[in-house]
C-alpha cells in the first residue's frame, strides 16, 4: 500500500465525468515524483496531461495563470484543500485531491502521551493528510486522562486542520488548552502552530513513528524574529513585497505599510514577486530590509537564507511602533 492515497480512481472518473480535454496537474514537492504515473491515467481517460514543474506551496499557490496560458480545462491540485470561506470563481476549474496518508497513528500517539505528561488540557491538530485520524487520537488521549479540544473555526474544511498560513482552528481553542499535539511529518506545520499559539507543542510523526517537542526550534525562531525586527528599526530603505501567487496577493496591506514607512522617514519601494527567494532579493543591493505581505512563513521559516531582515506584516507594525513585541508574542507571531 502506498503511503499517500492519490485517489487514482477518482482522478479517472472526474476526467470522464467532466469531459475535459486538457489537464494541468499540480503537485507539492514531495509528490512530484508521482507525476509520470498520474499523467497516463488522465490520458487513458481521454485528456491531454501537462505537469506543472514549478514549486507548489499550497492552495494559495494555484497554477491558474499557467492553466489559462496552456488552455487547460481543469487544474488537478494535490495535497491541499480549498478554504471554505473562499467563494470566488476561478478562471479554470480546480479539482482538489487531498492525498490522505495510509498510516496508523495509534503507536505514535501513545508515545506522545509521555511528552504530554506535564499537561492535562490538550489541543489536537493536523494537516489534511491525517484529519481522518483525529477521532482515534482523541480517544487515545482521553483514555490517558487528557481533556481534548479540537478547533472548528470555520475557515478550513475540517475541524482540527491547519495550513502553513492558517492556524485559525488552533487559535480558536488556544485559551482552553495548556499544550497542543500535532499529528504529521516534519516540523513546518508544528512550528507554525507553536508560533501561532505560543503554547507548548508536541509532534506525533506517523512517518518516523516518533514523538518530540518542537519548543527548542520555536524559541530559536522567536530569537531570530526579534533580531530581524531590531535590525530593521535602524534601516532606511525598505522593499515592500507584494506576492503574485493567487492566494497571497495583498496589495492593500503593502500600500498601508509603505505609507507607514514613509511617514516614519523611511524610503520604501513596492516589489511584485511570484517567488520570494534570497537570490531574487540580491538583485536590489540598495534595499536594506524587506516586508513580505505574501506568505508569512517565508520570514518565519526561511529567514536564515536571507542576508537582510525580512519581516512579516505584523512585525512591520512593531517596527512602525503601532504594536509592541510583547503583545505580538502574547497573541502569536503568525
Amino acid at each position: 500500500m502506498r503511503t499517500l492515497d492519490l485517489e487514482e480512481s477518482k482522478l479517472r472518473e472526474e476526467i470522464l465525468r467532466r469531459r475535459v480535454k486538457r489537464v494541468l496537474i499540480q503537485l507539492p514537492e514531495g509528490l512530484k515524483a508521482e507525476a509520470p504515473r498520474l499523467a497516463p491515467i488522465i490520458e487513458e481517460a481521454g485528456a491531454l496531461a501537462i505537469v506543472s514543474a514549478d514549486p507548489c506551496y499550497g492552495a494559495c499557490d494555484l497554477a491558474l495563470t499557467e492553466a489559462e496560458i496552456l488552455k487547460a480545462d481543469l487544474v488537478v491540485h494535490y495535497g491541499h484543500t480549498k478554504k471554505v470561506t473562499k467563494k470566488e470563481k476561478t478562471p479554470v476549474p480546480v479539482l482538489y485531491i487531498e492525498a490522505r496518508a495510509n498510516l496508523n497513528v495509534h503507536t505514535v500517539v501513545e508515545k506522545a502521551i509521555e511528552e504530554l505528561n506535564p499537561w492535562t488540557k490538550i489541543g489536537l491538530a493536523t494537516t489534511v493528510q491525517h484529519v481522518h485520524t483525529l477521532k482515534e487520537a482523541r480517544e487515545i488521549l482521553e483514555r490517558a486522562g487528557k481533556i481534548v479540544h479540537v478547533g472548528d473555526a470555520g475557515s478550513l474544511k475540517y475541524p482540527g486542520q491547519v495550513l502553513g498560513c492558517d492556524y485559525s482552528n488552533v487559535k480558536s481553542i488556544s485559551g482552553k488548552v495548556e499544550a497542543f499535539l500535532f499529528i504529521g511529518g516534519g516540523q513546518f506545520h508544528a512550528l507554525g502552530l507553536s508560533l501561532a499559539t505560543m503554547k507548548p507543542t508536541i509532534v506525533a510523526d506517523p512517518f518516523e513513528q516518533r514523538a518530540y517537542s518542537i519548543e527548542a526550534e520555536a524559541h530559536r525562531t522567536i530569537k531570530k524574529r526579534w533580531a530581524d525586527i531590531s535590525q530593521a528599526k535602524d534601516r532606511k530603505t525598505f522593499g515592500v513585497i507584494i506576492g503574485l501567487k493567487t492566494g497571497q496577493i495583498n496589495v492593500d496591506a503593502a500600500l498601508k505599510i509603505k505609507e507607514g514607512l514613509v511617514e516614519k522617514g523611511k524610503k520604501a519601494v513596492l516589489l511584485a514577486m511570484r517567488e520570494i527567494t534570497p537570490s531574487a532579493l540580491l538583485q536590489f543591493p540598495t534595499i536594506e530590509a524587506y516586508v513580505n505581505t505574501a506568505c508569512p512563513r517565508i520570514a518565519l521559516h526561511e529567514s536564515e537564507g536571507f542576508t537582510k531582515p525580512i519581516l512579516t506584516v505584523k512585525e512591520a507594525y512593531v517596527v512602525l511602533g503601532e504594536i509592541s513585541w510583547e503583545s505580538l508574542l502574547k497573541e502569536g507571531v503568525i
